[in-house]
């Protein structure tokens, strides 16, 4: 084993080392900027949202942001791929590095291997990334804002306390009675529940503490009483969960398919008896999974050929050309997932049109700059 990959070493020319070692600095250093910028526009935008409407405190929501970094880095490989691989081509052939190797009979399909396979290696990468740590990420970010929301109503050390939940009327919803609070556990609960005109509720339990999936409480009991008083059923517990307070669902199920890899989200969706259109969404985020990170490949293939620039232009448009090819990805790419959500579109080619589009035209601009020109 270990000389068959010091013969596969050997093999790494040093016209490879020498390419590759400015692809992979270029590299890291789009990432960087690509997932600042990100960061910087979007994702903190997000962090005033969650703070401002749903009270999470500042830690706890950096904290969010954090976790969600790696879906954030998936999206920016392909692009530090295309910026690297624009920005070094466009160098060597500004100076004249990419005339000498052709010159000595190296040609331009012979230059662009080791991009190739930097780019294949990246595409593996980011795949293994979007279905391993991106969906155990995000679903700790999630739980994470439950649980900072059921956290902030729960005053510690406080005695004999009552608090409230009204409805944007102002009628009161329910009343909370609570003993005694220490460590965040919650003692000696009584739950007033009016939600329901035609039945009050009454809740009681020894001890409880809110957790992602709602209020968890220990044994206690359940009576509901009718609109003349009478208690017409008593339910005996000795663990149940409730869900009470803020409902997020709708908000925070959004991202239910970054929660699960690929085999799991195949398995939700025969499963789980979903409306048409939020089965187009999840659906096309199945597709997804596998597109994005072949969209290295597809950004690689338009940017070898627009990267070669002819010996009259004398300046570098390597970042300028990047910017352009990205933008014009990701403008396919939102109106493609679009339509799929809507249902005007089949959901395999939302997912796959911007790749199909740029793969369509990269081949022909490789075709005429590598074949036809030598």
């Amino acid at each position: 084993m270990l000389e068959g990959l010091k013969e596969k070493y050997k093999k790494i020319t040093i016209l490879d080392k020498y390419i590759l070692r400015q692809i992979i600095e270029m590299f890291i250093m789009g990432v960087c900027v690509f997932t600042s910028i990100i960061f910087a526009s979007d994702t903190f935008i997000t962090l005033i949202k969650q703070i401002s409407l749903f009270g999470i405190p500042f830690k706890v929501a950096l904290m969010m942001i954090i976790l969600n970094l790696p879906s954030v880095i998936v999206m920016t490989i392909p692009m530090g791929v295309l910026l690297a691989t624009v920005m070094t081509l466009n160098r060597l052939s500004l100076a004249s590095e990419i005339t000498v190797m052709r010159a000595c009979g190296i040609g331009l399909n012979r230059i662009a291997k080791p991009i190739f396979v930097f780019a294949i290696v990246m595409s593996v990468f980011s795949f293994v990334i979007n279905e391993s740590v991106v969906p155990v990420m995000t679903k700790q970010s999630k739980d994470l804002a439950l649980w900072a929301l059921g956290q902030k109503n729960i005053p510690e050390g406080k005695q004999n306390f009552v608090f409230k939940e009204t409805t944007p009327e102002g009628k009161l919803k329910r009343l909370f009675y609570v003993g005694y609070c220490e460590d965040k556990i919650l003692y000696n609960i009584t739950v007033l529940d009016t939600a329901d005109d035609n039945t009050i509720q009454v809740l009681q339990a020894d001890e409880g503490k809110t957790s992602p999936e709602g209020w968890d409480f220990e044994k206690g009991a359940v009576y509901t009483i009718g609109d003349k008083g009478k208690v017409l059923n008593t339910t005996l517990f000795d663990h149940s969960i409730v869900k009470f307070g803020v409902d997020l669902s709708k908000e925070l199920n959004k991202n239910v398919a970054k929660e699960m890899n690929f085999t799991k989200l195949v398995k939700y969706i025969h499963q789980s008896n979903l409306e048409k259109e939020k089965r187009n969404e999840i659906v096309v985020e199945l597709f997804d999974k596998i597109a994005l990170p072949l969209t290295t490949l597809a950004l690689v293939l338009i940017g070898v050929p627009l990267a070669i620039t002819p010996p009259r232009v004398r300046y570098n448009r390597g970042f300028l050309f990047s910017i352009l090819i990205i933008f014009a990805y990701y403008l396919i790419r939102a109106l493609s997932i679009s339509f799929g959500e809507a249902g005007a579109l089949h959901p395999f080619l939302a997912a796959w049109m911007p790749n199909i589009v740029l793969t369509s035209l990269g081949a022909l601009l490789y075709y005429k700059k590598v074949f036809t020109i030598e």
